[in-house]
């Protein structure tokens, strides 16, 4: 049976596409709209995220509220960091015909964001507080910068 024809998954890969070409030249446009929670219609860009260092830590500040901090996992390699779990939506237990509207996105997630230096897995700290992660990513001794002397002679 072949598969029907599907516009909206056309325009999509046509998007992707175009993103990727401004990516090459080193320009990231905002997504039109988000689809985060859409399986196979964008790359997932959940959570939105605040990205800034200083010369010897990464600080990521992630927006999820109303996760279950539980079922939040994080992970380092080297110089990116996934964040991945999952955003309940509502509760199995409500009928449908009793559910009126339903704005809020729900579903797994995960999101890979590369880092402007290498980390030290070891000494990575995590912490929700008020719907926001935060991460503080120390730098591996070789991404530092180092100070040179120079001599005068």
């Amino acid at each position: 049976m072949a598969q029907q024809w599907d516009p909206w998954r056309e325009m999509e890969a046509l998007r992707r596409e175009i993103d990727r070409a401004f990516e090459q030249v080193g320009l990231r446009l905002p997504p039109l709209f988000r689809t985060a929670f859409l399986p196979g219609r964008a790359a997932r860009e959940y959570p939105l995220v605040n990205l800034y260092e200083d010369k010897d830590t990464v600080y990521v500040e992630a927006l999820a509220p109303g996760l279950d901090p539980a079922s939040l996992n994080v992970s380092v390699v080297r110089n990116s960091v996934t964040i991945s779990g999952e955003k309940k939506g509502i509760p199995d237990s409500a009928k449908p015909d009793s559910v009126h509207r339903e704005e809020r996105a729900a579903g797994r997630f995960t999101r890979t964001v590369e880092l402007p230096a290498e980390i030290d897995e070891n000494k990575v700290q995590a912490e929700y507080k008020h719907g926001l992660l935060f991460l503080t990513l120390p730098k591996a001794e070789a991404a530092k910068p180092k100070q040179i002397t120079v001599q005068v002679a």
